[in-house]
């Protein structure tokens, strides 16, 4: 028996996102920083140590379509982003509370906020953050 060789396609490594999809996702992931009131160096911390000079790019450019490209590293980040919105709105009938709660220090997490858990830097601290709302609100 002979054993057959695995073709990979970009299509089975990880699909890159059109440029307008990635303009969607910038805008949006714009948005949520300033209902959380991010700083623009938290911003950059949470993208994975994005330059302030991109940053900047995305907050003007992401309305006119001109962020650049989008890879995988941010892309993982930016869905965590995402769930980690969508576990606040799922626990917070109210979207201001869930947005002050990024900033609350809470007894579960040692007295520090989300935010600064999640400002660790890693990727690992975004899935723990989004892992951990999934599971108050009772999604797994």
């Amino acid at each position: 028996m002979q054993l057959q060789s695995i073709v990979t396609t970009p299509a089975t490594v990880g699909s890159a996102i059109s440029d307008d999809e990635a303009g969607a996702l910038a805008r949006t992931t714009v948005n949520l920083f300033k209902a959380w009131n991010l700083t623009d160096m938290e911003a950059c911390i949470l993208l994975g140590g994005m330059s302030a000079r991109t940053w900047a790019r995305w907050k003007t450019g992401a309305k006119e379509g001109g962020i650049g490209r989008i890879d995988r590293d941010l892309r993982t980040r930016m869905a965590h982003l995402m769930g980690i919105h969508q576990g606040l709105r799922y626990l917070f009938t109210e979207p201001a509370r869930g947005y002050a709660w990024i900033r609350k220090p809470n007894a579960t997490f040692g007295g520090q906020s989300a935010l600064d858990l999640m400002l660790r830097g890693e990727i690992s601290d975004l899935s723990a953050m989004r892992e951990w709302l999934d599971a108050e609100r009772g999604a797994w």
